[in-house]
């Protein structure tokens, strides 16, 4: 005869915000679009904030503007690009969580397609544009959240191509400033 075994009472589990597209500017909306599709090129499960620095830099110039000119451009898509031949594939088969929050589930992880990290920064893209009074964010606004996350796959690209994110996240506020 078994002993019945004890049910333990499952722990809530920390849900990140819905990615609503409706919410996105035409032009975030392609980026997301293009990540979707890098994500999947790639062999990844989800998309990163690398996947989406990678398209914000290929599709909106506001965010090109944030750069420090071309050679920094091409150094951060130098990094990108290798990406899927190079330094980014142990990277493959693991999931992007700077901390931003609580980790879940690798079930709950990949249900929606987004890295923790990825999903925290799309949701602060949202909370930055209705800081303004706008009810879409914008390519910038997402950069400006990534750049602040010291923990994403994003910012340690910025790194190693030489950007420092800080004043990378500067330049965006003054753009933010004059849009």
């Amino acid at each position: 005869m078994h002993s019945p075994v004890p049910r333990v009472p499952r722990q809530p589990v920390a849900r990140r915000p819905e990615i609503h597209l409706g919410r996105l500017t035409p032009e975030l909306a392609t980026v997301v679009a293009s990540a979707r599709r890098r994500a999947l090129r790639d062999g990844d499960r989800q998309i990163d904030t690398a996947h989406l620095l990678h398209s914000l830099i290929e599709s909106d110039p506001a965010v090109g503007a944030a750069f420090d000119g071309r050679p920094q451009l091409a150094r951060v898509l130098g990094y990108l690009v290798q990406r899927s031949i190079g330094y980014g594939l142990r990277w493959q088969g693991s999931v992007e969580d700077s901390g931003t929050l609580a980790v879940v589930r690798d079930a709950d992880r990949a249900a929606d397609g987004w890295s923790p990290a990825a999903a925290a920064a799309m949701g602060r893209a949202w909370e930055r544009a209705a800081l303004r009074g706008d009810s879409r964010a914008t390519g910038l606004d997402l950069l400006a959240v990534m750049a602040a996350d010291r923990e994403c796959r994003a910012v340690e690209v910025l790194g190693r191509a030489g950007v420092d994110p800080l004043v990378l996240a500067h330049r965006v506020g003054e753009l933010s400033q004059q849009v």
